[in-house]
């Protein structure tokens, strides 16, 4: 089934809102709960739930567990994918403590850098290699995403070279906008751009509450 980025994206969104639902002992949800807790409206969440074929129980709502198996099996492969954090600077230790262990299906199995004091070191409980290795390690650890937070100037060079080497997905954190080709899918999280979005939102409040 091939879906819509954005239905991807909700649906991944969906199943955090849900998981925290479940450990509060909900076992189901209405689509409009769904929509408010997501910041959409039930008519979205209704359409996403056709394209995915899942439907409700109409008195109770959807069944929560269910519908997280369901999205588990859209979103996750079933053998699951490795992932590297390529660049270990605050940024990248930071994404791979905090997402080490966060989703079974998805696997952060390396850091690599060209620090020679980082080598070796246990980051999250991840191995830290030199990026000199990469290209083995690709192969050795198969590895299929690669989370790129060096330095804006090697962004390109060090992505030319992940994708040359079998990577097949990148998820770009540095300032440097990406072409890559297309058998690579490609997101590009700027966090300037996103400080910036929320700053002109705040900017439209201020001028209207002004007195």
């Amino acid at each position: 089934m091939s879906l819509p980025e954005r239905t991807v994206a909700r649906l991944s969104e969906f199943r955090r809102v849900l998981l925290d639902c479940l450990s509060k002992g909900q076992t189901h949800i209405f689509s409009h709960e769904l929509a408010s807790l997501n910041h959409i409206t039930a008519v979205q969440v209704r359409r996403d739930m056709m394209l995915m074929g899942f439907t409700s129980m109409q008195r109770k709502g959807y069944n929560i567990k269910e519908l997280i198996s369901a999205i588990g099996e859209l979103l996750d492969t079933t053998e699951g994918l490795n992932v590297a954090v390529v660049g270990v600077g605050n940024l990248g230790r930071a994404i791979t403590r905090y997402f080490r262990g966060k989703r079974s299906k998805l696997n952060i199995v390396a850091t690599l850098d060209v620090d020679e004091e980082k080598v070796g070191q246990m980051i999250g409980g991840v191995r830290c290699y030199h990026m000199s290795e990469v290209v083995p390690l690709i192969k050795k650890l198969n590895i299929s995403i690669a989370i790129l937070t060096v330095p804006p100037e090697y962004a390109r060079s060090t992505a030319e070279l992940l994708a040359q080497h079998g990577i097949k997905g990148i998820l770009n954190f540095t300032t440097m906008p990406l072409n890559m080709p297309q058998d690579v899918h490609l997101e590009e999280f700027d966090m300037i751009t996103s400080l910036e979005k929320v700053a002109y939102f705040v900017k439209r409040e201020l001028e209207r509450t002004k007195p």
